[in-house]
């Protein structure tokens, strides 16, 4: 692609979800959705190829329906209240637009393109996808969370947690399981949304940073299937130990930087008095883990039989990877400064 092109495309994604942050206005929250989604799909066609062209139609056909739920319920608001504040919204418009909002998240059941979506396009462009994309409908959640219904947040959120978990298992592409990965984290952070908005910012915030370096690490790797990933351990030893880990931290394993969401979601819930909803929760992630163990026995445990004998590879380091190793290491190491963050 045409450098000055993409310099466009990733500024008009940089615009679009500072425009929804900073918005108080509901057309200028829609108005940064839009450019949002907009932007992104000349990235998703970047390699004009049949899957990609039919992951960005897709993709460009939900966020414009989740897109005009998003407008009737504003203009329904409207209508009803004669305000347009994003924190003026009743009972009827605030339901449409959590579930508009959860379209464009991918959670359950409304996550039907998520996977083929991602599974069609390139791991660059999936890591914009999984993180960057879900910053704008997310905070716009937080920001209406003392409106949200709470049976709503619960239901979706179980749902995306069971699915997540129930759809990786099955999976050998890599960008697929990612996908379900995704989905079932962002059930995670639903759950908690309306008992705890800063806690569930929290969580995103380790969601955003998990993915990111394990999304970084595959395309460092290049690779896109289970087949393709079992044979880089004698090509990047140490970046491929670190890829085991962040999928560790990602099924939310102690001591990694994974297990701190986790544990403060269950203790908060316990707090609340819902136990039930917790003990759930936490056995239906169980199916995840299940997947994450056995990518981390594919990466790690299985040895390609071609490993060379010689100590030094002939490939010759190309260049740094030091966003890499910073992503990596705060995807594994983050645990104990959890009070810290909590703090901010």
């Amino acid at each position: 692609m045409n450098p000055l092109a993409l310099t466009i495309f990733l500024l008009s994604l940089a615009i679009g979800t500072t425009i929804t942050l900073s918005s108080f206005h509901w057309l200028l929250a829609w108005i940064g959705l839009e450019i949002n989604t907009l932007a992104i799909i000349p990235l998703m066609t970047k390699t004009p190829h049949p899957r990609a062209i039919e992951a960005a139609t897709k993709y460009f056909l939900t966020q414009a329906a989740a897109s005009a739920l998003v407008l009737f319920s504003s203009l329904i608001s409207a209508w009803q209240t004669g305000e347009w504040s994003i924190n003026s919204l009743m009972d009827l418009p605030m339901n449409i637009l959590s579930i508009a909002l959860m379209m464009k998240l991918g959670l359950a059941p409304l996550h039907f393109w998520m996977p083929e979506v991602l599974q069609g396009i390139s791991l660059p462009t999936g890591l914009i996808l999984s993180t960057w994309q879900k910053i704008a409908p997310m905070a716009l959640l937080l920001q209406t969370s003392h409106l949200i219904n709470l049976n709503l947040t619960i239901a979706l959120g179980l749902t995306s947690i069971m699915v997540g978990g129930w759809g990786g298992i099955g999976q050998t592409q890599l960008r697929k399981i990612m996908a379900f990965s995704s989905i079932g984290h962002l059930g995670w952070i639903i759950v908690i949304l309306k008992f705890d908005p800063q806690l569930s910012l929290l969580n995103f915030v380790l969601y955003i940073i998990m993915t990111a370096a394990m999304f970084m690490s595959l395309t460092t790797i290049s690779a896109t299937k289970m087949l393709e990933i079992s044979t880089s351990w004698s090509k990047t030893p140490a970046l491929t130990t670190t890829t085991m880990l962040i999928l560790l931290s990602l099924a939310g394993l102690p001591p990694l930087t994974g297990f701190a969401p986790k544990l403060l979601i269950t203790l908060e819930l316990v707090k609340q008095n819902a136990t039930l909803l917790a003990v759930m929760v936490m056995f239906i992630s169980l199916l995840a883990l299940f997947f994450y163990i056995r990518l981390t026995y594919v990466v790690t445990l299985t040895l390609s039989p071609n490993t060379p004998n010689s100590l030094l590879t002939w490939r010759t380091a190309s260049r740094s990877y030091s966003t890499i190793a910073i992503m990596n290491t705060m995807a594994l190491i983050l645990l104990p400064i959890t009070p810290t963050l909590l703090l901010l």
